[in-house]
């Protein structure tokens, strides 16, 4: 597993860390590789029963590392690669039989705001500040969040998010129900550890069940809703507008 993604194991929780903190623990290629890897580690070992997903340094994850655009933007080949593996990470966390949890801190945008949407439980410390920037670039939304948060704040609240793109803080998380829950900054990972803790205690069997279950049931059209965001976020990657906007920010 790539150093830029660390996976340690605490009984039966497996903490996967995002730890490229030198820039913000923005997704490259190695990161989405090592993330998909950790989650896969996490779901084939039978004593691991809750995942906490963090960052180091001072962001969970400041989202698509735009130095990278270039290769990301090589050849309509490459881009629908790329967002494939993002995509390929919301499957993971929300088809696992495992309970993850995000512990969100810092900055939280873009496409890891997306998986941490994808979470079963998501916790945001007091500093966390998020926001969907893609639109503004030109880009298209990724994670399934097209039908996820549509029927979790509704579409109005939805539009609001991902077409104004403004920056918001954890009060705002919180007032929307992207967070389940706003920590002090210094006891966001012991909360996430008491909460895993408590999760793990029960039946993995019928915990697995209710989360397949929810899911399936409140998201029957998510795969629909992600392969429109592939074809979308790639047409985006490849919009001369797009990459402009992108590179100048």
């Amino acid at each position: 597993m790539s150093n830029v993604v660390v996976s340690t194991v605490e009984g039966p929780i497996a903490w996967v860390k995002l730890n490229r903190p030198e820039r913000l623990n923005a997704m490259n290629g190695p990161l989405v590789a090592g993330l998909s890897e950790a989650l896969e580690g996490a779901e084939a070992d039978e004593n691991i029963r809750v995942v906490i997903l963090h960052g180091e340094g001072r962001a969970f994850c400041s989202g698509d590392d735009l130095k990278d655009l270039d290769a990301q933007t090589a050849c309509e080949a490459d881009t629908q690669a790329w967002v494939e593996a993002i995509q390929n990470i919301t499957i993971q966390i929300m088809q696992s039989r495992k309970i993850v949890i995000a512990a969100v801190h810092g900055w939280c945008v873009g496409g890891a705001l997306e998986w941490a949407i994808n979470c079963d439980f998501r916790l945001f410390s007091e500093n966390t500040r998020w926001f969907f920037p893609e639109v503004t670039y030109g880009l298209f939304v990724t994670g399934g969040v097209t039908a996820l948060l549509t029927k979790q704040v509704g579409p109005q609240v939805t539009k609001e998010l991902l077409i104004l793109g403004e920056r918001h803080d954890a009060k705002k998380a919180l007032e929307t129900g992207i967070a389940w829950k706003v920590v002090p900054d210094d006891s966001l990972l012991d909360e996430a550890r008491q909460l895993a803790l408590t999760i793990a205690k029960r039946p993995c069997v019928a915990v697995a069940d209710v989360k397949r279950a929810i899911n399936e049931g409140l998201h029957s059209s998510l795969e629909d809703a992600m392969a429109q965001e592939t074809a979308a976020t790639v047409r985006g990657f490849l919009t001369p507008e797009a990459q402009a906007r992108a590179k100048e920010f």
